[in-house]
């Protein structure tokens, strides 16, 4: 089954200091500190003009949840929120039409 996390981020103002330029070099180093693979994704989306609770999405796809866990313990070591330039607000897991795999199953 592939897990879809959404994390749900809000910048600090460490990162809002920092230029469009320099922000995005240190999204860039820290990602590949992360280390992303094939078995672990990532896209991100902005959210501030909509949501005064977070500012910003990641979103992670991983059929694989040590190594998504592995890509997050590496991440939590970067700038990125041991400055912190971000502030984790809530992690949800979840998984697309996650009712069909069970009804699938039940039936098998």
């Amino acid at each position: 089954m592939t897990w879809t996390i959404f994390m749900l981020l809000r910048a600090t103002p460490h990162w809002l200091g920092h230029s469009i330029t320099e922000r995005d070099s240190i999204a860039v180093d820290c990602l590949a500190q992360a280390g992303l693979n094939d078995h672990v994704s990532m896209r991100f989306y902005d959210a501030e003009a909509f949501s005064g609770t977070c500012s910003d999405v990641a979103v992670f796809e991983t059929t694989d949840l040590a190594a998504y866990y592995f890509v997050i313990e590496r991440l939590r070591n970067t700038p990125l929120f041991a400055k912190p330039y971000f502030d984790v607000i809530d992690i949800i897991p979840a998984l697309e039409n996650g009712h069909q795999a069970f009804q699938q199953a039940e039936r098998a």
